[in-house]
């Protein structure tokens, strides 16, 4: 009996130790692995398990927390880049908001240049008829009702005209075309990012956000306060793009001309494009804006002057001493005042400027383009040249073979002391 008792006792011993044994395992389980629990199994666990001892938290965490650190620094990159895509996108949509806006207002000033320049020349048609009438009415009061309204209409029609010339609405609408077109360029320059480059990074969206304010300045949506100088004294070319930030450069030239798509053949070809542009392309535009200017000028100064002076000729109708001068001056000045503004504002003499002032901002922007990539020593920082040179020679309408030969040409010219008699561009 007492041997049955002692076995007894031995063998609840034995099992007492061995819950304390796996209760301290799993203990040591728990601590090591850094498992936390909700606070009601902690105290069912504990009641159960005297030995057992477990921290309640707020929430369940994982197992490794190293994992944890590289888990959250992926996560941290991944919001990071969703954010700048977001950016991008909202930027996307903001262009594409002036997209419309920029269309809109070039409807609205097509639709002034052609209703004002016909109310004008119905103004003065009108004015003239009334001048050839009071003329031949003799004496009396109609007399002097169709010289009044003579002269109101071509006071009016002189108004008007200093108005249109100020503003230029052909030019106006001009303007806008191009902005549109330039913001459209944009748009698709911002897919082609989205699209090709994993991840984004901030410089993309910087560059995009200049873009879009540089277009902003180049063309003003308002007409007062910051609207395009009509009549410059001094011709430049269209800007409408950001100026590019200056960088650091090693002066040592590096021997690594096969990387990149770049080559010494490549520079020298894209140096004798870049001559050829300047020498002709860019001189040519600058020479026809000039021309285009002065006739504008010259027409904006001829119209108001005609009309201005047709008023006063009709005032000076039936007065002694005139005789018909008077309705000479009021229907001959009037007919010339309207074949001026007609030539004026009906031939887009203010939108011919801005076309060739904008294909002179065009070379500029090639220029300086192909500057900042011969400028970069670092030929890995540079655009890649075989991509560069096809943008190159289809901006210029011009297939590769005719690019190449175009440099050779101009090469040969140099060599010889020659006129270069070529432009680059085959485009306009």
């Amino acid at each position: 009996m007492a041997t049955i008792q002692a076995s007894f006792c031995s063998a609840s011993f034995s099992s007492a130790s061995s819950r304390k044994t796996k209760a301290t395992l799993y203990s040591q389980n728990f601590e090591s692995s850094h498992l936390s629990v909700p606070r009601l199994l902690v105290n069912e666990l504990n009641q159960r398990n005297g030995s057992l001892n477990l921290t309640a938290t707020s929430s369940d965490l994982d197992l490794n927390p190293k994992s944890d650190n590289r888990k959250g620094s992926n996560l941290g990159d991944s919001i990071s880049d969703s954010n700048l895509v977001q950016e991008l996108y909202a930027i996307m949509e903001i262009v594409v908001d002036r997209i419309e806006m920029h269309n809109n207002i070039k409807a609205q000033r097509d639709n002034w240049n052609g209703l004002l320049l016909n109310s004008v020349n119905g103004m003065t048609a009108t004015a003239a008829i009334m001048a050839g009438l009071a003329c031949v009415s003799g004496s009396g009061p109609s007399i002097l009702s169709l010289k009044i309204s003579s002269s109101l209409l071509y006071m009016a029609v002189t108004g008007i005209v200093l108005v249109m010339n100020k503003i230029q609405p052909s030019q106006l609408a001009e303007e806008q075309r191009n902005a549109s077109r330039l913001f459209k360029k944009l748009h698709e320059e911002i897919k082609t990012t989205l699209a090709i480059k994993n991840p984004v990074t901030s410089f993309d969206v910087k560059v995009a956000m200049e873009k879009v304010l540089a277009l902003d300045k180049a063309f003003p949506l308002p007409l007062l306060g910051t609207m395009i100088e009509k009549f410059p004294q001094v011709v430049e070319p269209a800007v409408w793009w950001p100026e590019e930030e200056p960088k650091c450069h090693d002066q040592n030239m590096s021997d690594m001309f096969e990387r990149n798509g770049w080559n010494e053949n490549l520079e020298e070809e894209m140096k004798e494009v870049l001559g050829v542009m300047k020498g002709r392309d860019s001189a040519e535009y600058a020479r026809l804006s000039n021309m285009v200017l002065k006739v504008n000028k010259f027409l904006a100064f001829c119209g108001p002057l005609l009309t201005g002076s047709a008023a006063i000729g009709s005032c000076l109708i039936g007065l002694p001493g005139f005789g018909s001068w008077g309705a000479a001056f009021g229907v001959v000045l009037g007919a010339l005042g309207t074949v001026v503004n007609s030539l004026e504002h009906g031939g887009q003499v203010g939108m011919v400027f801005e076309m060739y002032r904008s294909s002179a901002g065009f070379f500029k922007l090639m220029e300086e383009t192909i500057e900042s990539n011969l400028k970069e020593r670092e030929v890995g920082d540079r655009e890649n040249g075989e991509l560069f040179e096809v943008k190159v020679a289809l901006q210029l309408g011009r297939s590769l073979s005719e690019l190449r030969d175009l440099a050779r040409a101009s090469s040969m010219s140099s060599k010889f002391q020659q006129a270069k008699e070529e432009c680059a561009s085959k485009l306009f």
